[in-house]
């Protein structure tokens, strides 16, 4: 089955303004702790599956804001995080993304991270390169720690990894240039594909999290792996860490 990113890329500008709509933003339901949904993330949801079912009616359907139970990852799935970052929505920070990700034949095949705000479209087809509007983008070729930009993610939802996270930020904060919080495991992993960050790292993101943004990061010349250098499960929840293939080994030393 050809699969055409046209399609993927127009679905996912349909949905820019329900993320501009604050009336739908404002409109939330806790799921747990630190962990919101919003009735944008229901409606851009929504209108990616039916979109993709009406288009690709033999693909299942994975979503964050769905039960995802019956997914066989032997099949083709899409991977969809309808709105990556909507703590950042809720409070208008204008730093959220929409990411979809094609898995089949045992990998992430397609991606795509589309931030609303800026009209960014990051994409990536596997063995094809990655792009940002359609424009070929790489990772950054800084080798030394020293000088590099890293953003975190601090795994809101699990506080009681907050004393053992922040340690660790500390460490790689000591040894890097500078440390950013994007809020947005989608963003941050794009932008560490065009190389606007060196590296990034979070622990238990959700495959709806970094399925698009691995992808991106591979085919942009990048290397993810788990904290210790192993490759990750993409099809279960992982501790991830995203750099542009130069410095790794010496953000997972601080890290350790």
């Amino acid at each position: 089955m050809r699969i055409a990113m046209e399609d993927l890329i127009r679905t996912a500008q349909e949905a820019k303004s329900l993320f501009q709509d604050k009336d739908r933003a404002a409109r939330i339901k806790e799921k747990g702790a630190a962990d919101f949904v919003t009735q944008v993330d229901v409606e851009v949801q929504e209108l990616v599956r039916g979109r993709l079912c009406s288009l690709y009616p033999d693909i299942q359907f994975m979503g964050e804001e769905k039960d995802n139970g019956e997914i066989d990852f032997s099949r083709p799935v899409w991977i969809l995080d309808p709105v990556d970052g909507t703590t950042n929505l809720i409070h208008d920070f204008r730093a959220s993304a929409l990411s979809l990700a094609l898995w089949q034949d045992g990998d992430i095949r397609m991606g795509l991270i589309y931030q609303p705000y800026t009209e960014e479209m990051f994409t990536a087809v596997r063995g094809e390169g990655a792009f940002l509007n359609g424009v070929p983008i790489r990772v950054s070729a800084e080798d030394k720690l020293s000088n590099s930009l890293l953003s975190i993610g601090t795994s809101p939802y699990h506080k009681e990894l907050a004393d053992a996270n922040f340690k660790k930020f500390a460490q790689v904060f000591k040894r890097c240039a500078d440390i950013r919080r994007i809020g947005s495991a989608a963003l941050e992993l794009a932008y560490t594909a065009c190389g606007r960050l060196d590296g990034f790292f979070e622990r238990g993101l959700k495959p709806w999290d970094f399925g698009a943004g691995v992808l991106l990061v591979e085919e942009a010349g990048g290397q993810v792996t788990d904290f210790s250098g192993r490759p990750i499960d993409k099809t279960r929840p992982a501790d991830i860490l995203a750099e542009n293939g130069r410095i790794g080994g010496q953000i997972r030393e601080a890290l350790s």
